[in-house]
Formats: C-alpha cells, structure tokens, sequence
C-alpha cells in the first residue's frame, strides 16, 4: 500500500477561457509543453475533442513510465479530472476560472501514489519541489504556448 502525494500549481494566462480550453483540450500535443511527458496517445475515440482514455509515456531522468488515464468528469470550459488505470497510479485535475474576457486562471492538481519510503523523502525536502517546480514550469510553458498563439491570431479551436 503506498501514499499518495498531491501538487498544485496555478497561473493567469492573457486569453479568452474557449481558447485556453482548446489548446488544453489537444491531449496529444502536451509534449509541446509538459517536459517530463514524452507522448499522448489515443486509446478511445468517442469523443474528438477529449478522448475517454489516453496512454501516456513519462521519461525523466533515466526513467520512463507508461500508464493508460480515463477521463472521469469533462465540464466544457470548467474542469477536467482523469485518473489512471494501469501502470503509474496518478489522478489529477484541471480547472478553468474565467477572470476577464481576456484573462483565465488555470489551477492544475496532480496526485500520484508512491510505496511509502519514498513518499516520506518526497514529502519532506527538495525532491517533492522539484515535482512542484516542474508543473509550474509546464503550466508557465501553456501560458506562454497559448498567449503567443492567441496574440498571433493563430487557429486555437
């Protein structure tokens, strides 16, 4: 039996909640902008926009991880939450806060178990930051992904 640990990170993007939802909605392009995932595949196709279930590929540091998510809840421009079934036990979600007509929030929480040793060093030193440190960096390299495309007049639905 493991424990799981939880990160949260949060950050204002400069464009409207359709066009941040868009490009959050490409799973397979996260790679653009999440550096520790190396690939989102679809599994399912029901739906176009957010497939039910996804594969994913982590490589970090020497290590790589594959696990299969399933999307439980999709509320269009609002929240997103998935979890894993198989491989790396992970949940997360997203959410969608419309501050002004040109301005979202976006609060991204992750959760991932871990065999109790080694969340107890995650939890209490540098090697938990660096999990936190590496979303924020993700989130920061969405709000920059989305802001330029938006501002370039670029194609996000």
């Amino acid at each position: 039996m493991g424990h799981w640990l939880e990160h949260t990170v949060i950050n204002d993007i400069e464009a409207p909640i359709e066009k941040v939802w868009n490009v959050w909605s490409d799973l397979e392009a996260m790679p653009l902008w999440m550096t520790w995932i190396e690939s989102v595949k679809t599994v399912d196709d029901e739906t176009k926009i957010l497939p039910d279930i996804t594969e994913w590929t982590l490589a970090a540091n020497g290590f790589r991880f594959k696990w299969k998510a399933k999307i439980n809840e999709r509320i269009d421009k609002e929240s997103l939450k998935w979890e894993s079934i198989g491989g790396l036990p992970t949940k997360g979600c997203v959410y969608f806060y419309p501050e002004k007509d040109n301005l979202t929030k976006v609060k991204l929480i992750i959760s991932y178990e871990l065999p109790r040793m080694i969340a107890r060093l995650m939890e209490k030193n540098i090697l938990g930051n660096l999990v936190t440190n590496e979303l924020q960096t993700n989130l920061d390299n969405f709000k920059e992904l989305v802001e330029i495309r938006y501002k370039n007049n670029e194609v996000l639905d």
